[in-house]
């Protein structure tokens, strides 16, 4: 990618054309961080790109946007260009062609605004973004009021380049922040989603999750974000969480953490009252049917978890083979302040491996096909007669196959009105 980029500016040039490397690629460089991608910025227009390349591909016509194709790659080649307008909070009303440095002016943040000459070894800083990565600072271009009424998702993208970058946003900017968060409910749900997943996906380490969340919150993001009120919580348990977790569990923490701020609240949030959150967040978020599911099964997991003293063997192994087991174990075990979580994952702990070693989600001996064998007709029951016999099977009632539909007979004929196990 890097080397298409280079050979999309060295054909610009020495067509007589200005071309750099532009935006989040030479901040990432800088950084020693390796880049997503490598974008383009030019002072050739859309159509002189078209004649200069053989392959290319508008893909953002109003603003000036061309996919060029070389190499066997895709190059993102912008013209230069000045924005006003954005009646809606998002994008620009109108659009006009500019040198560099005036489209430096227009971008969001000064680590973002910053060029480079790759054929030189030239940094282009018109806005002292160099000085700020340096500082490591996250500071507006320019009036942080204006950049943020042009782009409402500039507030949340803050927030991601802080955390993600441990940087820390300047006082102005951080200010204009908070002023215009009420606002950033004008933006898609989707977008918001976007941002925050990026924040809590797979390559954020936890501490960059806690630091997010940390922002979004002192920063008065969050009531928005999550169409809930603004509520400065302990982040206790997410930032308790390993490394390991998957996006869903960062985020079931931190709906733990804001939503059950005690011990107390803790248990009966998990039992009875998270499935409405889920849903909210759901909205507020845009999340995926995946996603969703993830954070309603790993939050289901955690709580079933709370009564593992209580459960017999078969509900045990049952829970063992959930899915999402492993998740909401490490969700559990960063909840060791609350009373009696130490001594449940002692008792796991001491249990669960046997349990594991004994089999917890074997083939089941008996199914529908059996029961049609016996003389039954399928009904509603069916399904609590396998799932009783599965029980047979997992608690060792029933030693093989044979046992198992013995048992399964007899349990029938002692309550031929109807089963309950």
């Amino acid at each position: 990618m890097f080397n298409a980029a280079v050979k999309t500016i060295t054909i610009l040039k020495e067509a007589g054309y200005t071309a750099y490397l532009a935006g989040g690629c030479v901040r990432d460089r800088l950084l020693n961080i390796e880049p997503k991608d490598f974008d383009v910025a030019t002072n050739a227009t859309p159509d002189q790109l078209g004649e200069l390349f053989h392959n290319t591909q508008l893909v953002g016509e109003a603003f000036g946007v061309t996919l060029v194709r070389l190499m066997n790659t895709q190059v993102e080649v912008a013209t230069f260009r000045m924005e006003w307008g954005y009646t809606d909070g998002r994008h620009p009303d109108g659009v006009c062609f500019t040198d560099a440095q005036n489209d430096a002016q227009r971008r969001d943040f000064t680590i973002n605004g910053l060029f480079e000459d790759p054929l030189n070894h030239q940094i282009i800083d018109y806005i002292g973004g160099q000085e700020d990565l340096k500082k490591k600072t996250i500071r507006a271009i320019g009036d942080p009021d204006k950049r943020f009424s042009e782009d409402y998702l500039r507030l949340l993208r803050a927030v991601r380049f802080a955390s993600r970058l441990d940087f820390e946003i300047e006082t102005k900017t951080a200010r204009a922040i908070r002023n215009h968060a009420r606002y950033l409910g004008q933006i898609s749900r989707k977008r918001i989603g976007l941002e925050i997943e990026m924040m809590f996906g797979n390559q954020a380490l936890p501490q960059r999750r806690e630091r997010a969340a940390r922002l979004i919150q002192q920063l008065h993001l969050d009531g928005t974000v999550l169409n809930e009120d603004h509520h400065n919580a302990d982040l206790t348990l997410l930032s308790a969480l390993p490394a390991q977790v998957q996006p869903s569990t960062a985020l079931a923490a931190w709906m733990l953490d804001r939503h059950a701020c005690s011990g107390v609240e803790l248990l009966p949030f998990l039992s009875q009252r998270f499935e409405r959150t889920v849903t909210q967040w759901r909205n507020a978020l845009a999340m995926s049917n995946e996603l969703r599911d993830a954070l309603a099964d790993t939050l289901l997991v955690t709580g079933k978890i709370t009564d593992w003293p209580n459960l017999n063997i078969a509900q045990k192994k049952r829970l063992l083979a959930k899915p999402y087991w492993t998740q909401g174990h490490l969700l559990f075990g960063a909840m060791k302040e609350v009373d009696d979580v130490v001594a449940i994952l002692a008792q796991i702990g001491f249990e669960a491996p046997a349990l594991w070693e004994q089999g917890v989600n074997p083939q089941p001996w008996i199914t529908g096909s059996d029961l049609i064998d016996l003389g039954l007709k399928p009904c509603p029951k069916f399904g609590d007669w396998l799932d009783a016999a599965y029980d047979a099977q997992l608690d060792g009632t029933a030693c093989d196959r044979q046992q198992a539909l013995s048992w399964l007979k007899k349990q029938i004929l002692s309550n031929p009105s109807g089963f309950d196990g």
